[in-house]
């Protein structure tokens, strides 16, 4: 198989120019300082990843304190955190990839003890599935000031550096919790209805974009993540995530990045064809408005190939990178025969993996392959 247009250059939206179409996706690393600061080994992580792939795009970073999602989490939710920012920033950049900010709010999935006071919220005071955790829910004016956080934060990573921001409208956190009926049961603006619900995750885009349009130049990247179904009842469908996707396709962002576990997955709910493959119908509602980031257990060469020949332009790596950061030169050096698909559990200091992450990974089994 040619494997030779992975590592073609692709020219997004706003005409910059990534080297090739390989990303590292965003990961949770939980090695940041208790404080929201970045740690040296966290630093060491990021640059390890990133001499080969086109783009990285951090874990998220909070964008208020009740926001926080993880232990470990660095932040971005004050000014006395750009420097910290600016770290990660640098260590990517110098390395010669794009380096994107993941910027999110945990809702409901925040760990308790994580925000102040120990009170989550949500669109509505609905409870995750399996969880006891019950969130308050927002008020409007408290829904407000997190769309102007999402918009300072942005102010913040343009301040330290980065190539662009992701907004993180996956994975069940906050932004998701408004677009879902199953957490969100609001009867003000923005709650209700498909489109009501669209209204906040929209709202965040136009709020990032004009502080883009203010603060930086057209070279600054804004893309937005989302998850295309939900397994709860009720939850989004993927007709529910194609009328988001038609919506954001329209709004000049420079990409979307559906998260995937498995990209050839098929679509489950809402749509006749439980046949056809989510990316499928994604790329025909974007219908070439905007680029696509595609990602889900993309290990080998050929798998990444399989990928982009569906018509997705970038595909986006995770675990990969961690078990070999060398992927994507083996490609270049015409060695994909020895891409590492397993992690070597004696290899931690040589993949620069720093200790609270490691520990994770050691004690999730089946989360990784392991050798």
């Amino acid at each position: 198989m040619n494997t030779n247009n992975l590592l073609s250059p692709f020219t997004l939206p706003n005409g910059v120019e990534l080297k090739n179409r390989i990303i590292m996706a965003p990961m949770t690393n939980w090695s940041s300082n208790p404080d929201g600061t970045v740690t040296e080994d966290e630093v060491k992580y990021y640059a390890r990843r990133s001499s080969g792939v086109s783009m990285v795009i951090t874990a998220c970073t909070n964008v208020t304190a009740n926001g926080k999602g993880f232990h470990g989490e660095f932040a971005g939710d004050r000014d006395e955190m750009i420097p910290s920012l600016r770290k990660i920033a640098n260590a990517i950049k110098e390395q010669g990839a794009k380096a994107v900010l993941q910027i999110f709010h945990g809702g409901r999935l925040c760990p308790p003890e994580l925000v102040p006071n120990n009170e989550i919220v949500s669109a509505s005071n609905i409870p995750a599935e399996g969880s006891s955790n019950i969130p308050r829910a927002l008020t409007e004016s408290e829904v407000e000031e997190i769309i102007e956080a999402f918009g300072e934060t942005t102010r913040r990573a343009i301040e330290a550096g980065y190539d662009g921001v992701e907004i993180h409208g996956a994975n069940g956190y906050l932004v998701q919790q408004f677009f879902s009926p199953h957490s969100n049961r609001r009867e003000d603006r923005f709650g209700g209805s498909l489109e009501n619900r669209m209204t906040f995750p929209l709202a965040l885009v136009d709020k990032v974009k004009s502080v883009v349009n203010q603060y930086a130049d057209s070279s600054f990247i804004v893309g937005y993540r989302f998850s295309p179904e939900e397994k709860e009842t009720p939850g989004i469908t993927m007709a529910d995530t194609l009328k988001l996707v038609d919506a954001l396709a329209d709004k000049g962002l420079t990409y979307l990045h559906v998260s995937l576990h498995h990209f050839f997955s098929t679509a489950k709910r809402g749509i006749n064809d439980t046949s056809k493959k989510r990316i499928e119908y994604l790329l025909e509602t974007i219908n070439d408005r905007v680029p696509l980031i595609g990602v889900g257990k993309i290990q080998t060469a050929e798998d990444a190939q399989k990928a982009l020949d569906t018509g997705v332009p970038l595909v986006a790596l995770g675990r990969e990178l961690i078990i070999d950061p060398d992927w994507v030169q083996k490609v270049a050096e015409g060695k994909e025969n020895e891409i590492i698909t397993k992690l070597n559990k004696d290899m931690q200091e040589q993949l620069v993996i720093p200790d609270p992450f490691w520990k994770v990974i050691m004690n999730t089994p089946g989360w990784f392959p392991i050798a």
